[in-house]
């Protein structure tokens, strides 16, 4: 019984085996325009191990696309990014890595994207997507939306 307290003690100590930390600077309204262009973004404070998203872009008055996207714990205590453009059955994208600011979600079986990542940079949130390498990639530079 020591043995398994001790076991026990050295994991906290340690941090082995805490899960990692909702993405919770990730909550709020953002928003990009670039023209006409725009892509809107908004999330959920973490709330029960889940933080519900969505998105939309589009041009002037005309929408182009729109997402609903979920970070939730899965069953091994890892955070998994899912997405559902267009009402599409939803994608799983389990967490590749994190720290205080950035998470990267990555799914190498999908066709594209493959690699989601968000940041903060400074007030600002970033996103990119891409292929596993790197390549294809797209990024939205992200200011909060007045009121979120």
């Amino acid at each position: 019984m020591r043995r398994m307290i001790m076991a026990a003690l050295a994991l906290l100590a340690t941090g082995a085996g805490s899960a990692p930390a909702m993405p919770g600077w990730l909550a709020g309204c953002w928003s990009e325009q670039k023209g006409p262009n725009w892509t809107e973004e908004c999330w959920t404070s973490p709330r029960a191990g889940n933080m519900l998203g969505s998105g939309r872009n589009g041009r002037g008055d005309d929408l182009r696309s729109w997402e609903t996207m979920q970070i939730e714990r899965g069953a091994d205590g890892k955070l998994v990014f899912y997405g559902s453009p267009k009402g599409a059955p939803r994608v799983a994208f389990p967490e590749l890595s994190s720290g205080p600011r950035e998470i990267v979600f990555a799914n190498p079986r999908h066709d594209y994207p493959q690699r989601i990542r968000y940041w903060r940079e400074g007030m600002d949130l970033a996103a990119e997507t891409s292929l596993m390498d790197g390549s294809k990639a797209f990024r939205w530079r992200y200011k909060r939306q007045l009121g979120s």
